[in-house]
């Protein structure tokens, strides 16, 4: 008898989720936390790549010692933070990846600028080679972060609007706030990557 009620009553509790907006709640927000995780993907690599780009720079920067320094803390306090994307409804462990993450670009923008001022800096292959690949990083983390951005907003629209908001606090689902909305452009903008490298030295004719 119980197993015969536990048949009708499954799909009319399926019906009735569905209904109430429960599976789409689910679908939000799980795609929320799949978007944070590719932007996540994307910091992890360029953060991958600062120790190698301060590695090539070294040997022509003599006198920017400090800059080098100031790039070389900023990546070792983002390696040191620890996240996932569990961690979007804490506070406190996002404020300070923001705060982190702040800190590099503004290093690396620092860096960049600097670099300017050694054109045998700029010929040197390898470098070459790591600003291209940042600066395809950074375009990657500015579209995941709009991915990101937009599946924030989706969810939020879902659980504040009727009935599904009923739904999302019987199951303790609740709005989530939208890390870099304040200064999307700002982030979307550091650090500025792109400057003129010139061409390799044409081969002498023989």
């Amino acid at each position: 008898m119980k197993r015969f009620l536990l048949l009708v009553l499954l799909p009319c509790l399926t019906l009735l989720l569905s209904g109430c907006g429960y599976n789409d709640i689910q679908r939000l927000d799980e795609q929320v936390k799949t978007t944070w995780s590719q932007t996540l993907n994307q910091y992890e690599r360029r953060a991958e790549l600062v120790p190698k780009l301060v590695s090539s720079v070294n040997a022509y920067m003599v006198n920017e010692r400090q800059v080098l320094t100031q790039v070389t803390e900023a990546r070792s306090k983002v390696g040191s933070i620890q996240i996932s994307a569990k961690d979007l409804d804490n506070p406190e462990v996002m404020k300070k990846f923001t705060a982190a993450q702040s800190q590099l670009s503004s290093a690396l923008s620092r860096l960049i600028a600097v670099s300017e001022n050694y054109p045998q800096l700029k010929s040197d292959g390898l470098f070459r080679d790591l600003m291209t690949q940042l600066e395809g990083t950074e375009n990657r983390i500015a579209t995941e972060r709009g991915r990101y951005v937009q599946a924030v907003q989706e969810y939020n629209l879902v659980v504040r609007q009727f009935p599904t908001l009923i739904t999302a606090k019987i199951f303790g689902y609740h709005t989530m706030e939208n890390y870099g909305v304040s200064k999307q452009e700002q982030i979307t903008r550091d650090p500025t990557v792109k400057f003129d490298i010139p061409a390799p030295a044409a081969a002498p004719a023989k």
